[in-house]
């Protein structure tokens, strides 16, 4: 018998799969109406007037509050036990704002809205992945957390490609944010399917923690530090792109086709990758770091053949880390403190990789060869701290 639930053993991994697959369907919904809308905000920011650098400044604005506030919403969810209220209350915000962007008639306006929906993402996220870890105990967090990527990352390729659609044939980025509301209905719609199916997702993890100490130990703060090194050393696509079209290294139509390249390979990557977690433990991303390093001297520095073997190394990168990155931190926090565990890391991840970009961006402008340094440097840095972090959790169990 399930020590929390009182249930019996055996339905309970079907309930489990069935809950990491309902939120990984309101991923799909979700990040195909949000990243749909990033595919045309900066041009549509342009057409209400704004300046390049306003582009810039919105967008930087947006991710650095977006990560900054999921330090606060980690403790808040597990401090009130409200994962399910903030989780629907952080999608509500974060999809309500991007039908509304149809409606705006002033760049200050949209830019408002464009920051609303990065600070809807942070309320939500430390509480969905809290959520999540519960259920993928029983299936593999690896695989788990590897299959919510995967639909998370379907959502992310048609949602462009349907807004794409829309303009192309219509000439409207106004209806483009307009349809996405569509999708947008669709993520919320299946969210309350999973909240009333499971009411309480802490049920569905039925082993005892091995963690005994009620804070995060140090293989916690040593794994944060290294996943930080990953992320400032990884560009951002908007820079890729801007690379690609600025030195004529591929032709403008076939930029955003690269960018569907590796968000489908980042959908299969984290299906292997996650279960090579599950049987092989944290030592798998390490060789994920050493592999997706390469992405950077193949981008920046090749041609087009080079730079779309680039882009599939991106893909990979980015697939293993969102998948074993999140499976990782549930096994060295106490379920308990695991909110506030995903908000810090999210937080300390996402700072490092806006001071990376950040630090990228203004390296390109000098050497391009020094941006390719940079990136594989605080990649590889990464890998003895991983490296440590894997034993010590291996010695645990």
């Amino acid at each position: 018998m399930s020590r929390a639930s009182g249930r019996p053993p055996a339905p309970a991994p079907r309930a489990a799969l069935r809950f990491v697959v309902l939120l990984g369907v309101v991923s799909l919904f979700a990040d195909a109406t949000y990243e749909g809308a990033r595919s045309i905000t900066g041009p549509y920011l342009g057409l209400l007037g704004a300046s390049a650098a306003t582009v810039g400044v919105v967008a930087g604005l947006g991710e650095l509050i977006g990560y900054g506030l999921r330090l606060a919403s980690g403790y808040l969810a597990d401090r009130t036990r409200r994962y399910w209220a903030i989780t629907i209350v952080g999608y509500a915000v974060n999809l309500g704002a991007v039908p509304l962007l149809a409606l705006a008639g002033h760049w200050p306006i949209a830019a408002a809205l464009i920051v609303a929906e990065r600070v809807g993402k942070a309320l939500r996220t430390p509480a969905r992945d809290a959520m999540l870890s519960h259920a993928t105990q029983q299936m593999g967090r690896g695989w788990g957390f590897g299959v919510h990527e995967a639909l998370d990352q379907v959502g992310a390729v048609l949602g462009p490609l349907v807004v794409a659609g829309v303009v192309l044939t219509r000439s409207s980025y106004r209806l483009g944010f307009a349809v996405l509301a569509i999708p947008a209905a669709l993520a919320l719609a299946v969210l309350v399917v999973a909240r009333f199916l499971s009411p309480r997702p802490r049920d569905l993890e039925t082993a005892a923690p091995r963690l005994e100490a009620a804070g995060l130990r140090r293989p916690f703060w040593v794994y944060l530090a290294g996943m930080a090194l990953v992320g400032a050393g990884y560009a951002d696509f908007p820079l890729i792109a801007f690379h690609l079209g600025q030195r004529a290294v591929a032709p403008a139509a076939a930029i955003p086709v690269l960018y569907a390249v590796a968000m489908g390979v980042d959908a299969l990557a984290a299906l292997i990758f996650g279960r090579l977690f599950d049987r092989h433990g944290l030592p798998v991303l390490t060789v994920a770091v050493l592999v997706s390093a390469l992405f950077a001297p193949l981008v920046f520095l090749g041609g087009f053949a080079a730079a779309a073997a680039g882009m599939v190394l991106w893909g990979v990168g980015m697939g293993a880390q969102e998948s074993i990155m999140r499976a990782a931190v549930a096994g060295m926090a106490p379920p308990d403190r695991r909110g506030a565990a995903y908000g810090i890391f999210n937080t300390g991840y996402g700072l490092c990789w806006f001071l990376g970009s950040a630090a990228m961006g203004l390296l390109y402008g000098v050497s391009t060869s020094g941006l390719v340094l940079f990136s594989v440097a605080a990649q590889l840095a990464a890998i003895p701290l991983l490296l440590w972090v894997g034993r010590v959790m291996r010695g645990a169990r």
